[in-house]
């Protein structure tokens, strides 16, 4: 829907275009009421995949690896790559979900070998660490923070604070430091990336048992910078924030990555202008071929010791049958339920948080701001995460118009009425609310911007609720069914981040195949 306005900046006419997209949820919401046709034609295939997002691609990528390619991937969407997807417009690429990849831990051999043939690690040092490619790694300044009516560097309030807030910030994060060194009986870390790799310390497990809130005032930390500061980096992974988030997944969160993948234990990230996008275009030439897209898988089933799967073509509108050795579920469980028979009981228990992303294409944005317009740029206590730059990472650095993508999760207590709220609302509401965060930092804002592009997502992503990450749902929606069908999804892991995804993918190809050599 493209909404023209007339606005002013710097004394010029321009053209405001609002556009209000989303995911194929209407094709999706089909799977409630299963008024598809008949299948009329029938593919047989050794190995399914449903879902092209990151596991699902990463699945693909295994299945070659261990030198198998009679595989086929059904998507829903018209491209490939879930959350890592990106749109387009006249002056950049620019993120449609997740932006970024924190550097890997060193151990992580296989990720640490996919990133090597992309050419994004280009060698290794003389200590054996990794050398990452410069431009792909976040152009300097990275990260600033608007507080106290200027912006500063990074996204820890600093300059301002009283010396009791900066002693709690001191002892929060030493305290940090200490769960990302420490190890349980069983030798682990307790916090780990993928998750599966963490210690089962019963001690620190528990912590999964109350909100991350909780543990802040357990630990009598009184200070409202860094709650604010902790609740920003809990809805950046999990969508929910402080008060609603498990405590051991919001320690996760500054605990997992060890930084020890370069000899200045340097805490950057990865980045590009199109987001994790880009990892998703390495991963798809796995698929060549192998794909069918505007495909809805509407119901999976084991019959005489096959996988029946029906999918819809919602281009033709016709129905195909895909009979199957083995099927991947590498979808959420929101969706699975819908699909294979005798899941919601379980699937009732993962929460997924909606999230509204909103681009805009901007004139003279950072020509007043006090520090430089950086990669990642949050504004303090507002209602959203704030904005990244898209053209950041751009080697020419004069830009006629900036384009910047804006993040707000819908962090609650009720994530089905917020959900329900996102797509009641009307494109009005939806500009005004984005503009109106923006202006604490930015007021002209309304004013320069010439384009906005608004991305819906009612189920954003897995959010790690008290009780879920080591809970029985998680554990019963992992199992196989019948040695048949598999499940794949950051939403088993519990968070939502490339890592687990990429881990999902591997995994669950190896356990297949594991199981298929024993059974023969």
């Amino acid at each position: 829907m493209l909404i023209p306005f007339l606005q002013f900046c710097s004394d010029k006419v321009v053209q405001f275009i609002f556009r209000l997209s989303g995911t194929n949820h209407l094709l999706g919401h089909r799977l409630w009421i299963k008024d598809f046709p008949k299948p009329s034609s029938q593919i047989q295939i050794p190995y399914l995949i449903v879902g092209g997002g990151i596991s699902g691609l990463s699945a693909a990528r295994q299945f070659q690896k261990k030198g198998i390619l009679d595989f086929l991937v059904v998507e829903l969407e018209s491209h490939l790559g879930g959350n890592s997807s990106n749109g387009e417009n006249q002056y950049s690429k620019f993120p449609l979900g997740a932006h970024y990849l924190p550097l890997p831990n060193f151990k992580d051999k296989e990720l640490l070998q996919f990133l090597e043939e992309e050419k994004i690690i280009i060698g290794y040092d003389s200590k054996g660490l990794p050398v990452f490619d410069e431009l792909q790694l976040s152009f300097a300044p990275d990260e600033r923070l608007f507080y106290k009516n200027t912006w500063q560097d990074g996204v820890v309030p600093k300059e301002g604070n009283s010396r009791e807030q900066d002693v709690e910030f001191q002892r929060f994060f030493k305290l940090m430091d200490s769960f990302r060194q420490g190890k349980g009986h069983d030798g682990k870390y307790y916090f780990d990336i993928p998750l599966q790799l963490s210690s089962d310390d019963v001690a620190i497990r528990a912590l999964d048992k109350i909100t991350m809130k909780e543990w802040f005032e357990s630990n009598n930390f009184k200070v409202e910078p860094l709650f604010n500061y902790i609740d920003y980096c809990c809805k950046d992974d999990f969508g929910l924030g402080i008060e609603y988030v498990s405590a051991w997944a919001g320690i996760h969160y500054f605990a997992a990555r060890k930084q020890d993948a370069t000899s200045n234990k340097i805490d950057s990230v990865l980045t590009w202008p199109e987001g994790n996008a880009r990892l998703a275009s390495h991963l798809k030439k796995y698929t060549d071929q192998k794909t069918l897209k505007n495909h809805i898988i509407y119901e999976v089933k084991v019959e005489n010791s096959k996988v029946v799967a029906k999918a819809f073509d919602d281009v033709k509108k016709i129905s195909v049958e895909i009979i199957a050795d083995k099927v991947i579920m590498a979808t959420p469980q929101f969706v699975n339920q819908y699909i294979i028979k005798d899941r919601k009981e379980f699937t009732k228990e993962f929460h997924y948080t909606p999230w509204l992303l909103a681009t805009l294409t901007v004139t003279d944005l950072a020509d007043n701001d006090s520090f430089p317009l950086s990669w990642d740029n949050v504004i303090y206590d507002a209602k959203g995460l704030g904005y990244v730059y898209d053209q950041h990472q751009s080697l020419n650095q004069i830009q006629s118009k900036q384009v910047i993508t804006y993040y707000h999760s819908f962090s609650s207590s009720d994530l089905k009425k917020s959900r329900k709220e996102l797509y009641k609302k009307k494109e009005d509401h939806w500009k005004q609310f984005v503009f109106d965060d923006l202006k604490v930092a930015h007021p002209d804002i309304e004013e320069c911007t010439e384009q906005m592009e608004v991305f819906l997502l009612g189920h954003g992503m897995v959010s790690p609720a008290p009780g879920f990450i080591f809970g029985e749902a998680k554990k019963q929606a992992s199992k196989s069914i019948e040695n048949r069908i598999y499940f794949a999804h950051t939403d088993l892991s519990g968070i939502s981040i490339f890592e687990e995804a990429f881990h999902q993918g591997i995994n669950i190809v190896n356990q297949i195949l594991d199981e298929t050599t024993l059974d023969s």
